[in-house]
């Protein structure tokens, strides 16, 4: 897995790319890639998920410019780029703070 760093690096310059699932997330929940950008520059690792389905992958929160809040999974496997898995506006009612499940 790629370092924190290097995830928002790559994020935040746009050298990612969405799974087939994140792009159709993306469009049906108005997430632009501009505040994907933001987002990232600053986001935090909250979850790691070692052995996911098809590769070590972990969930991001960072907030756009305008404050909206942001879950942004990652992976970097078998590729330069970082691949969006999935991402979300995260529900305050199943997370603490955003970070933390309830």
């Amino acid at each position: 897995m790629k370092t924190l760093a290097r995830i928002r690096r790559q994020l935040a310059a746009g050298q990612f790319d969405f799974s087939r699932h994140a792009f159709k997330r993306a469009v049906e929940r108005n997430i632009s890639e501009e505040e994907i950008r933001t987002a990232a520059a600053q986001a935090e690792i909250i979850e790691e998920y070692p052995g996911d389905k098809y590769s070590p992958s972990v969930l991001l929160l960072g907030f756009t410019s305008t404050g909206r809040p942001l879950h942004i999974q990652v992976s970097s496997a078998d590729s330069d780029a970082t691949r969006i898995v999935t991402l979300y506006q995260p529900d305050p009612g199943e997370w603490t703070e955003f970070r933390k499940r309830r």
